[in-house]
């Protein structure tokens, strides 16, 4: 903040006296300005200690005179004295006093450039201070952002630099965190709100700032380059920016941001920016690991499956689980969702670990059978879910390990000549004890597994379950509105008295023209769409995001590929039949 015109008078060596307007000098000098014009305005911007020695001016000038300046918002009058007057007329003391514009008288000794200097030092040590402040602050910053936690950090810190409230918002214009350091809104103990906390005064303010901040989110979705803005009511100040396209943060604070403070919010607007960045190429390294992990375990590589994601500190869900295939729009979003915030009740996400990975431009999700409900219920916010049968394993349980190696393992303690002596392991397939996973299997001791069980031996069984059930949840997303279950389906219960050799080696044989087809255009889902829909081409069309004379072409080039009329009942059944197999 610039000098007061009270700080400038108390400096010693100027021998400054005050004649008028004591009432006025703790108005900010913003520059001296010297002028022996009778009407020095026109030059002048406002906040300035105007200086003359009233060259051409006499006591009948004094109101005109000092009327322009308080009109022009001078903060002060410097008169002067000891060259073209003695001392200052009486008659510009009266009409500053009335003014209420401070009046100085500066003596003979005092050279005008000395006051300039005095206030351009001074000017110069606040602007340094300014700089100060901000390079320490963006220092604070800086290691916020280091930490483990960086986003989270960077707005937690920033509340407390600008003493206000900062908000992180997704692209949507949701809130994934919030702080507030005024005290206004936060009860006790409960100062910070992220996308889990829905109740509590955090959960209330941070929602209901995001809220009205909406309609200038939208305003920035929109334009055509990344741009900020700025909104000021009597009682707060607000700056909200754009993450680059990975989300906006807002900051409020009950007074106006002052340089340092501007500052401040843009450095945190640039790590925030580069943090979110980071993150974003981090989450694409492990969704493409995760991707790698769902076809190991579609390969029954289980044990490979499970380590891989071991190196990421993630695990696999031990019990059954169900398999939900997700058409979303943003499957980052899901994801986080449900990794970051989990599903049902407030602090129920501890004991739910879920596997999500990419597939063929869907999101395939692991759900544990006992939370499936909620893990669909969720997804369900992010687009359409397909839901395949529950109980579908994925790894061995530790009790059928255990129960197989009690009788096929001696004790770790037991001796080379005990060793010796102890039974042979009886034969077994692959599908028994190999690929066996559990908490053990991750490290196994040496006298356990790694020199008795073959378990690197693909786990064809478990292999063939997470297949049959990946392929009933996608079957089920063709008729998602926006959850479909497979169980739920019509005809599931014929279709399980078929053969499932003989019906799938059908299915296959009079899909094959279908499958082989070489073009971009998907008509084995095209064709399921249509059947699902009755053939009504506008729902049939709607439900692919096509246009319904696209969808002609498709089933025209579709009856000519398989040789077949798709108007006749029975060739329809056939062919659901086969789709649904």
């Amino acid at each position: 903040m610039p000098p007061t015109l009270r700080r400038i008078t108390a400096i010693v060596p100027l021998h400054l006296e005050v004649l008028a307007g004591r009432d006025a000098l703790d108005r900010p000098v913003r520059w001296v300005a010297v002028s022996e014009l009778e009407d020095p305005t026109p030059f002048l911007e406002g906040g300035e200690l105007v200086l003359t020695t009233g060259m051409r001016l006499s006591g009948g000038d004094a109101v005109p005179y000092v009327s322009r300046l308080v009109a022009r918002g001078v903060t002060g009058l410097g008169f002067g004295v000891g060259l073209s007057h003695d001392a200052v007329p009486p008659a510009f003391a009266e009409a500053a006093e009335a003014a209420g514009l401070p009046l100085v008288e500066v003596p003979r000794a005092t050279p005008f450039i000395a006051i300039g200097k005095a206030v351009s030092d001074l000017l110069a040590g606040e602007q340094y201070e300014e700089i100060s402040r901000a390079f320490a602050a963006q220092g604070r910053l800086t290691r916020a952002a280091l930490q483990r936690q960086g986003p989270v950090a960077v707005v937690d810190r920033l509340a407390r630099e600008i003493g206000g409230w900062a908000l992180l918002l997704d692209p949507a214009g949701d809130v994934r965190h919030a702080a507030d350091a005024t005290g206004r809104h936060a009860g006790p103990g409960d100062k910070h709100a992220g996308p889990g906390d829905s109740r509590g005064a955090a959960g209330d303010w941070a929602g209901e700032a995001a809220r009205s901040l909406a309609p200038e989110i939208a305003r920035l979705r929109s334009a055509p380059s990344l741009a900020s803005l700025a909104l000021s009511t009597p009682d707060e100040h607000v700056v909200v920016q754009p993450l680059g396209r990975r989300g906006f943060f807002a900051v409020g604070s009950p007074r106006p941001f002052s340089p340092v403070a501007h500052t401040v919010v843009n450095a945190a607007g640039s790590l925030l920016t580069l943090a979110l960045e980071q993150g974003r190429e981090q989450r694409s390294a492990a969704a493409r690991v995760r991707s790698a992990v769902l076809r190991l375990l579609l390969a029954g590589e289980t044990r490979a499956a499970a380590e891989t994601l071991a190196a990421l500190g993630l695990r696999l869900p031990g019990e059954p689980v169900t398999v939900l295939a997700c058409d979303t729009s943003d499957p980052e979003a899901l994801t986080e969702a449900l990794t970051g915030a989990a599903p049902g009740p407030r602090g129920a996400s501890a004991a739910v670990t879920t596997f999500t990975a990419s597939w063929d431009e869907l999101l395939v999700v692991l759900a544990p059978d006992a939370h499936a409900d909620e893990v669909v219920a969720l997804a369900a916010q992010h687009g359409r879910v397909g839901v395949s049968a529950p109980g579908v394993e994925i790894v061995r349980s530790e009790s059928r390990v255990d129960s197989r190696m009690d009788s096929r393992v001696e004790p770790a303690a037991a001796g080379p000549a005990d060793r010796g002596a102890s039974r042979p392991l009886p034969a077994t397939g692959p599908d028994r004890v190999s690929g066996c996973v559990s908490d053990r299997a991750f490290d196994p001791g040496p006298d356990r597994l790694s020199d008795r069980v073959p378990d690197r031996v693909p786990d064809k069984a478990l292999a063939a379950a997470l297949d049959r059930a990946l392929d009933q949840a996608r079957r089920a997303l063709v008729s998602a509105s926006p959850v479909a279950r497979f169980s739920e389906l019509a005809g599931r219960g014929l279709l399980s008295l078929l053969d499932p050799a003989a019906a799938a080696s059908f299915a296959a044989a009079i899909l094959a023209p279908l499958r082989e087809y070489g073009s971009r255009a998907d008509l084995v889902e095209s064709l399921r769409a249509y059947l699902a829909s009755n053939g009504h081409w506008d729902a049939a069309a709607q439900r692919l995001g096509v246009h319904r004379h696209t969808l002609r072409y498709r089933m025209k080039r579709v009856s000519e590929l398989l040789g077949r009329d798709l108007d006749d009942p029975a060739v329809r059944a056939e062919l659901w039949i086969a789709l649904c197999l």
